[in-house]
């Protein structure tokens, strides 16, 4: 049988797609439900996921005993950091708000990729950085230039920022000799245990309150599959393929997916403001990534 060949930026633009979704979906959800319980779920529901297509595609790979404190760090720094995060962000702030922080990552990663890997990059990919968070921020603030977000919210996301951060430079070490499907299945497994103490102790009871609906079900489903499992892996895959900066580099999409499927299933504002955001955003990203075709 031919081997299909999938092209490298695949991997991260599905993923930043994906986390771009997941914005609309978790804020449906917190609608019902408390942070913690969400991530709670969403993490169980993942892990089933991941474990079952080990299972199925007989890809389980023996973890050694000297990395299991690599794996539950990782772990630490994402899911459990990141989704506190992201989570406590979004109840404070809009999805589109949410996703314009995310995408600041891009913004530190040549840093921390020089600084732990040596990661090289061009002049060229720094204007294209800058540029794309010109567009971040374009899409930030209100026409006045004030904040378009709750300070409270603000400074949970970019907590959630610098877990990411932290968690791409304990991923890449860990990707150089496990694969994306079984790092992600066990750092999803920990997240669990990570957050039942919270689960049970703070919002157990009030989740069990929340009657079940058909909208609920189905962004759960598509949060723990596509957003908590899939896109995790393309993105472990992406940063073995690309590394930490060029992968990060594709956050900058998630706001401007997040802003389109805000405008059509979440009815926001689409303005001539976003509109300029979302195009420096992909310029950015497009002056970022050409440099790596010449290297």
């Amino acid at each position: 049988m031919k081997k299909i060949h999938i092209p490298v930026y695949f991997y991260p633009l599905a993923a930043m797609l994906f986390w771009g979704l997941s914005f609309i979906w978790s804020s449906l959800l917190l609608k019902s439900y408390q942070p913690v319980t969400l991530i709670f779920i969403r993490l169980i529901i993942s892990s089933v996921f991941l474990f079952a297509l080990i299972f199925l595609l007989g890809k389980n790979e023996k973890v050694e005993r000297k990395d299991y404190k690599l794996i539950f760090l990782s772990a630490l720094f994402n899911p459990f950091l990141y989704f506190l995060g992201e989570n406590y962000g979004l109840k404070y702030s809009s999805a589109t708000i949410a996703a314009v922080i995310i995408a600041t990552i891009p913004l530190f990663s040549p840093v921390i990729g020089y600084l732990t890997f040596r990661e090289k990059l061009t002049p060229l990919n720094f204007i294209g950085i800058a540029v794309s968070f010109a567009g971040v921020i374009l899409m930030l603030v209100t026409p006045d230039l004030s904040l378009a977000a709750d300070m409270k919210g603000v400074f949970f996301l970019f907590g959630a920022v610098v877990a990411a951060l932290l968690y791409t430079v304990t991923l890449r070490k860990l990707t150089m000799k496990y694969s994306a499907l079984v790092l992600v299945a066990n750092q999803n497994l920990i997240g669990i245990f990570l957050f039942l103490p919270f689960f049970l102790v703070f919002e157990a009871k009030t989740a069990l309150a929340v009657p079940v609906t058909r909208e609920i079900v189905t962004s759960m489903l598509l949060l723990a599959i596509f957003a908590s499992s899939i896109s995790f892996v393309f993105f472990a895959h992406s940063v073995k393929l690309l590394g930490i900066s060029k992968s990060n580099i594709f956050s900058n999409l998630i706001p401007v997916f997040t802003a389109v499927f805000s405008y059509l299933l979440l009815a926001e504002l689409f303005t001539v403001q976003k509109i300029v955001g979302i195009g420096l955003v992909i310029g950015g990203v497009y002056l970022s990534e050409r440099t790596r075709k010449r290297l």
